[in-house]
């Protein structure tokens, strides 16, 4: 018998996510001349309540034509995200509804969640002590929701065994290619990505796609440091000649910096020479090496190791996924 998937549709669900099991599992066969091989998958999509329409976060509504009953037979439960959460969102609770639900899945039945589908594996108590993740832009309420789940807001996807987490919306492909890969070995995983036209495995997590601006004080006394900084990247900085340019002492330059900007200066040096070498990535024909001396790196051998220890990939995988084509109107 095909493995069984039983996609959970929450009112306010995302259809692309919903459609990411269908898409992956749905379409995965055993290798076989002419791709005529046997479904390896059988997926179904189901509701908390008996069969009928679902809200979406578009402008329709989808029909659905299982009840929870489904999950009581499913081998693995997909939950994508929906904007309808309400307590579970707000509380880190399950409506009654989708506690009864959720308890008629079977014991050792694998768990998948994507994006903020997390929010019921959490609130249910599946991911108690273990690690997760979820989408970067929810990452630090769902680890202030849930305290006893260990967050990683920086990678695709989580596999803790027999519960498996997603990071935001497209992550849910890289995930389910994962675990077909995981299923069936690389050749049918690889297929499936080629019919899908996505690559069957991504660089680096959802870091590179994290904007983390500075915060800005609300009474600030190293603003003149930062802008001399600031113009300056692609040289030497001193934390000496910083604290001159605020008539202070190292020390009490260095107190003021971390209380108002929330780092060190050097690590706030760090992220602006990261964030520099990135916009030059992105818009930019420069070399590497170039890229390297311009954002205050000095070398591509440092330029890479500090890019790999920020975003999880190298320069030449950022620009390749970022660089937007000289034709793009």
């Amino acid at each position: 018998m095909p493995h069984r998937v039983a996609v959970l549709a929450l009112d306010g669900l995302l259809p692309f996510e919903l459609g990411i099991p269908h898409r992956i599992f749905g379409r995965s066969l055993e290798p076989a001349p002419g791709n005529k091989g046997a479904k390896l998958y059988e997926v179904v999509t189901c509701s908390i309540r008996p069969p009928g329409p679902v809200r979406t976060d578009s402008d329709y509504a989808i029909l659905v034509e299982h009840g929870p009953e489904a999950l009581a037979t499913a081998d693995t439960v997909v939950i994508p995200a929906s904007y309808e959460l309400g307590p579970v969102f707000e509380e880190g609770r399950l409506t009654e509804e989708l506690a009864a639900a959720l308890a008629l899945i079977r014991p050792g039945t694998r768990m998948v969640s994507i994006c903020t589908g997390s929010y019921v594996l959490a609130a249910a108590g599946y991911l108690d002590g273990r690690p997760a993740t979820t989408h970067w832009s929810s990452a630090d309420h769902f680890q202030q929701l849930f305290p006893q789940v260990r967050v990683d807001p920086d990678v695709l996807f989580i596999d803790d065994g027999d519960v498996l987490t997603s990071a935001g919306v497209a992550a849910g492909i890289d995930l389910c290619l994962h675990l077909v890969r995981r299923d069936h070995g690389a050749a049918v995983a690889n297929e499936i990505a080629r019919r899908t036209v996505v690559p069957p495995h991504r660089d680096g997590g959802q870091a590179q796609y994290i904007h983390r601006p500075v915060p800005e004080p609300q009474f600030a006394t190293t603003t003149a440091a930062r802008a001399w900084a600031l113009g300056r990247l692609d040289r030497p900085i001193q934390l000496r000649d910083m604290a001159r340019q605020e008539s202070m002492s190292v020390r009490t330059f260095t107190r003021r910096f971390r209380e108002e900007v929330g780092a060190s200066p050097g690590q706030w040096l760090t992220q602006q020479r990261v964030e520099r070498a990135r916009h030059l990535l992105e818009t930019s024909d420069l070399s590497i090496d170039q890229v390297a001396r311009d954002a205050g790196f000095g070398t591509a051998t440092s330029l890479r190791q500090h890019l790999q220890a920020a975003l999880g990939v190298p320069p030449t995988v950022y620009r390749r996924t970022f660089r937007a084509s000289a034709d793009t109107p």
